[in-house]
């Protein structure tokens, strides 16, 4: 990672983002408030209905403020036209750096306790992931940025945790609460169709400093006030109707082996709904092929010798299969 790029605060990127997330909060149909440890906890699909734009900008906070985000229409799949576009000029740092949901938040034991995964960039700051290691980076900033796919904020004690190893005074922590089946927790989640490319490109050791560009689409799941399903849904938005074009340094050969490499169709556990797939192993989500975990179709781009390397494609019957 260059220079340029470790000086850069992903958590002080994000700082317009949330403060747009909060003022347009009523029109949003966010809530926001102060949590019992001084923190602000912005709710975007718990108690509050939430919204696909404040899913929108809530994904732009995952990707550090290094990413656009776009709502729109596509043409590949007749039935499911509106898609959501990430397109970022610094992959590695936004993708994996920021929006990667890697950080285990727990508390307690049993039915009492409580679990998520914490995203975006308040990560950055904690780096108590390996990751961080690999890709040579560390935030350093006084206010961290936390999204959870929950519907429930985390007790206190938690958040003085979090608070302390992102290094910042609880009062200087922001919490997004994005469940899954909701209408921005299924835009956010969605909206790492680039995110799980690189992420399995680092699983495939393939150099991440050649990563220069990534733009990525998939459709738009509809929400689920199943959990399961709308988990499902997400999933299959990504592995079955994703597309993603990474531009990349380094041979074309390396460039031609992770095209055939990247896409979903390569796991063994290819071509079935993930919900299915999930019942099938009794909901334990770590017995499922992490390989699956990538987009349906990628473009590679070699700016080395001008190709364009394809693999994979989107599979319309397996997205009708999952969205009803």
């Amino acid at each position: 990672m260059s220079t340029e790029t470790k000086a850069i605060s992903v958590n002080e990127k994000v700082v317009p983002l949330v403060q747009q997330l909060i003022a347009r909060a009523g029109d949003l149909r966010c809530e926001v408030k102060r949590g019992d440890a001084g923190e602000t906890i912005i709710d975007a699909g718990a108690s509050a209905r939430g919204s696909l734009e404040a899913g929108r900008i809530i994904t732009e906070i995952c990707l550090g403020g290094l990413g656009s985000v776009q709502l729109g229409a596509g043409s590949f799949l007749d039935r499911w036209p509106f898609t959501l576009t990430v397109a970022t000029s610094q992959p590695v740092l936004s993708c994996l750096g920021s929006q990667y949901a890697g950080w285990q938040l727990t508390h307690g034991e049993g039915e009492t306790g409580y679990f998520s995964m914490g995203s975006g960039p308040g990560r950055a700051l904690a780096g108590l992931e390996e990751l961080y290691k690999d890709i040579g980076y560390r935030d350093q900033a006084d206010a961290a940025v936390l999204v959870l796919e929950t519907d429930t904020p985390p007790p206190e004690p938690l958040v003085r945790k979090i608070a302390q190893s992102c290094g910042v005074a609880p009062d200087r922590l922001t919490l997004i609460i994005t469940p899954t089946t909701s209408l921005a927790g299924s835009v956010q989640i969605v909206g790492r169709v680039v995110e799980v490319a690189l992420h399995k490109a680092h699983v495939l050791e393939f150099d991440l400093s050649h990563i220069v560009e990534g733009i990525g689409t998939a459709p738009l799941a509809p929400p689920h006030p199943d959990f399961i399903t709308a988990m499902g849904r997400t999933n299959d938005a990504v592995i079955y109707g994703g597309r993603i074009v990474l531009h990349v340094n380094g041979s074309a050969a390396k460039a031609r082996e992770l095209a055939e490499r990247l896409p979903s169709s390569t796991a063994d556990d290819y071509g079935k709904p993930f919900a299915e797939i999930f019942r099938e192993y009794d909901g334990d989500f770590y017995k499922i092929d992490p390989m699956l975990f990538s987009p349906a179709e990628v473009q590679i781009v070699s700016l080395e010798s001008g190709e364009t390397f394809h693999g994979g494609g989107i599979d319309p019957k397996l997205i009708d299969a999952s969205f009803g």
